[in-house]
């Protein structure tokens, strides 16, 4: 086991694992820790704890110190001079026309490199502005071409929902979801409605989708014929999902009614599950489209 201690870098960014040494962290703390790219400003987001060696990227790399004042005020001084980067980056982007969208500017703690970061359709030749820049701000530059997704997590905004987005508030890695989540939620397979800020599939989708799935599997299908404990027959109209009731056709004096019943007071026999996916032909190319994305940005995360 090795005593580890969580920093993230960013609002909802990623999680990485610190060795503390002997220093007394807490929760919130502000830390100087030593990174692949240099000396860098995190928060410790978790109580110290040990994990299992094998959880954990070797060389574990040390926390230097806990933030003092100077350090705080340095990095308050870095997020100003971010913005001053970004403006001077805009403008040289204009001056050398490429076709890029400059998402953001991030200095390390020690002033040592300083990274942009942009989004583009293809691949981009920007040597020159490199150069550029370089003589501008006398340091280190790095350009990094980041997906639509990581575009969205960084500038934020409000989804459909009407509150702030989980990539930008909470979720600190994207998870993969599909339209079969959706299908098996029974939501509207209109690719307007399940597709988040980013124009990808809602990240959404999977939070429900495990209760969905135990709980689609206890009911019958749309079409299946079921036995009421009252002793009828009949097919099944639709289905309550969350309330787990059943609305089934049936005869009584050679009249049809539809009757609720709770899936505890049917007897069937469940068939494979299908979907019935009634789309447009230009919904159908939407969410062709779509399912395509899923699978690039799953590929290029792996």
């Amino acid at each position: 086991m090795v005593k580890v201690v969580g920093v993230r870098f960013r609002t909802a960014g990623k999680i990485y694992f610190f060795a503390p040494g002997r220093l007394h962290i807490k929760k919130g703390d502000h830390v100087i820790v030593e990174t692949a790219r240099g000396i860098e400003y995190g928060t410790v987001v978790g109580e110290m704890r040990e994990v299992e060696e094998d959880k954990v990227i070797q060389p574990l790399k040390p926390v230097l110190r806990i933030a003092t004042q100077k350090d705080i005020e340095q990095e308050a001084a870095n997020k100003g001079k971010e913005k001053e980067a970004f403006k001077i980056c805009l403008e040289k982007i204009k001056k050398h026309n490429l076709e890029m969208k400059l998402i953001d500017a991030e200095y390390t703690f020690d002033n040592n490199k300083v990274l942009f970061y942009f989004t583009a359709d293809g691949r981009i030749d920007f040597r020159e502005l490199v150069k550029d820049l370089a003589s501008v701000f006398k340091t280190r530059i790095e350009l990094r071409q980041i997906g639509v997704r990581d575009e969205t997590k960084v500038v934020g905004g409000i989804g459909i929902c009407g509150r702030a987005l989980c990539c930008h508030t909470y979720l600190s890695e994207f998870i993969p979801v599909s339209i079969k989540m959706a299908k098996e939620q029974n939501l509207s397979l209109n690719p307007t409605k399940i597709s988040g800020v980013c124009g990808r599939l809602m990240c959404c989708l999977k939070n429900e989708e495990e209760t969905y799935e135990d709980l689609n599997r206890r009911l019958p299908n749309v079409g299946d014929f079921v036995t009421t404990d009252d002793g009828y027959k009949g097919e099944v109209h639709s289905v309550n999902v969350l309330r787990q009731l059943v609305k089934v056709v049936i005869e009584k004096e050679d009249e049809k009614e539809i009757q609720e019943y709770k899936v505890s007071q049917l007897r069937f026999k469940r068939k494979h599950k299908h979907t019935k996916v009634e789309v447009n032909d230009e919904e159908l190319k939407k969410l062709e489209k779509l399912e395509k994305q899923e699978r690039k940005s799953k590929l290029d995360d792996n």
